[in-house]
């Protein structure tokens, strides 16, 4: 939007060629492909736009404000032939890939719970997550980690789910925002909040053990993530054993994934239909705060 800034961005990271505008950007013939990390409510209609311009498309979390959003990017999938990701880069993060092996492969018994806790602090009346047109509020910026990570983990989509809000009295966005769901074979109980101590954590409750992950979301690319993994008995002398994942850049892993997905005509790590899956619990959950009933994802 601005060709002077996007000149001196594209001197720095060694980039041939800077655009004034998006329109001018998407129009470039050797473009293939774009990330949009546009404000929410910006994620569909550009995504839209690139898609029909040609160029493959991975688009920041959440793909979209609802679910009527995210069908309308399936139906422009199918009709344009591009590749669309949900760019959730954790689900490429070794750490991620490192849990969901410990959670399926009997480490901590069967899968019984998951407890996430996820929050930051921020006024800034100006900040985009604070703009209810925009698509802000906590639910859809980081409450969509925990909830994408439980059907990831669990296997499968959960058969009901209840939520709470808390909403700003200013700016209307909910800066607290709490849900429970279902899963026919366990729960997962989340809390996230824009306006409380910046925290992050994931517990993992086994039938005979648990897991926790040291930093679930924003994990550092400059030193190595910790996973701890105990049975339940420490106080009694029982076994913990910590577990260090190798430093990595999570954005960079999930870049060249959506690039050889591309490259070798393979399927992108997070599809639509998953991002899908995910709109369906987000809006379940605003439904329930609303009604104060469990509420079905559909």
């Amino acid at each position: 939007r601005d060709l002077t800034r996007a000149q001196n961005a594209a001197e720095q990271l060694g980039i041939p060629k800077a655009f004034g505008s998006y329109e001018e950007l998407i129009a470039e013939r050797e473009i293939e492909a774009i990330y949009n990390p546009l404000p929410n409510h910006l994620h569909v209609p550009w995504s839209i736009k690139a898609a029909e311009a040609g160029k493959h498309v991975l688009c920041e979390k959440p793909i979209g404000c609802n679910v009527a959003e995210t069908e309308e990017l399936l139906r422009v999938r199918e009709r344009t032939g591009v590749k669309f990701g949900d760019a959730f880069m954790v689900k490429t993060h070794p750490q991620w890939l490192r849990v969901r092996d410990l959670a399926r492969n009997g480490t901590i018994g069967e899968l019984k719970s998951i407890v996430t806790i996820f929050s930051y602090f921020n006024r800034d009346p100006d900040n985009v997550r604070h703009k209810v047109a925009w698509g802000g509020g906590g639910l859809l910026d980081i409450g969509s980690y925990p909830i994408t990570l439980s059907r990831w983990l669990f296997n499968g989509e959960p058969r009901r789910v209840t939520g709470a809000l808390e909403l700003d009295p200013d700016f209307g966005t909910d800066r607290l925002a709490s849900g429970v769901m279902e899963f026919s074979s366990g729960h997962s109980v989340f809390t996230c909040g824009t306006q409380t101590n910046y925290f992050q954590r994931v517990e993992l409750l086994g039938t005979t053990g648990r897991l926790a992950v040291e930093i679930p979301f924003n994990a550092p690319n400059d030193r190595p993530t910790q996973i701890t993994v105990a049975d339940g008995m420490a106080i009694y002398g029982g076994k913990v054993l910590v577990e260090e994942i190798p430093t990595c850049d999570q954005y960079t892993i999930q870049g060249d994934a959506f690039s050889r997905a591309i490259r070798e005509n393979t399927d992108v790590a997070v599809p639509l239909e998953d991002a899908l899956g995910n709109m369906k619990v987000i809006d379940a959950i605003f439904r329930s705060a609303k009604s104060g009933k469990w509420e079905r994802p559909a």
